[in-house]
């Protein structure tokens, strides 16, 4: 396949950047990371998601427009591709998960003016997982701010992407069900996802695979 620029998407906890960081390394490839730890409204927001919530989303915003913007014009001759942690149909996603509907519309407006210019992937790949899992992998990783997100959350999340997918129908989606993978402490694993993801051409649309 003729990549140039590859997603890794999913839900919190799935494992997105963790598979990124593998492919990147394994290939040499460009890595784009999602920089959310420092943002200020975050550890707010989870404890106060109806005070915080729009200004995390519009941050957010901000900085992932910036971020991808100056990582997608800047190509490195010296790697084969980009690889990145999200996509920023992401920030519309989780938008609809916490503002209200007058925040939200607002909201989309200024995001349809920005969204036009951030180039495509060529295939946007999302490990699905089950909400249970997800709080597993959550409450593994241990951070402090993410122990008490709530399972509706997670499935408000789980339902905006997937709603993304079908509206968004110009892209080819690799939607690889990872409940059953451990592709950090098992090779093989990480091998196979790596063969879903190189091994064959898809199609425009959504492309399912359980393993």
């Amino acid at each position: 396949m003729d990549l140039n620029y590859i997603v890794i998407e999913g839900n919190i906890g799935a494992g997105k950047t963790t598979l990124s960081k593998m492919i990147a390394e394994d290939f040499n490839a460009k890595l784009i990371l999602e920089q959310f730890v420092d943002n200020p409204f975050l550890p707010k927001f989870y404890k106060e998601p109806d005070k915080y919530s729009f200004q995390l989303e519009l941050s957010f915003l901000a900085e992932r427009y910036q971020q991808l913007n100056n990582e997608l014009t800047s190509r490195d001759l010296f790697r084969p591709f980009t690889v990145a942690d999200y996509y920023f149909m992401k920030s519309l996603i989780f938008a609809r998960a916490t503002l209200k509907e007058d925040e939200y519309n607002l909201y989309r407006q200024i995001f349809n003016i920005i969204y036009k210019s951030i180039p495509k992937p060529d295939l946007y790949v999302y490990l699905h997982m089950d909400v249970k899992k997800l709080k597993e992998n959550i409450q593994k990783r241990g951070r402090d701010y993410e122990k008490e997100i709530p399972e509706e959350y997670l499935m408000k999340l789980h339902e905006g992407y997937f709603d993304f997918f079908k509206q968004q129908n110009d892209i080819k989606y690799l939607i690889i069900d990872s409940n059953n993978l451990n592709f950090v402490e098992n090779p093989d694993d990480y091998l196979k996802v790596k063969k879903l993801i190189f091994a064959q051409d898809y199609s425009v649309g959504i492309n399912r695979i359980s393993i």
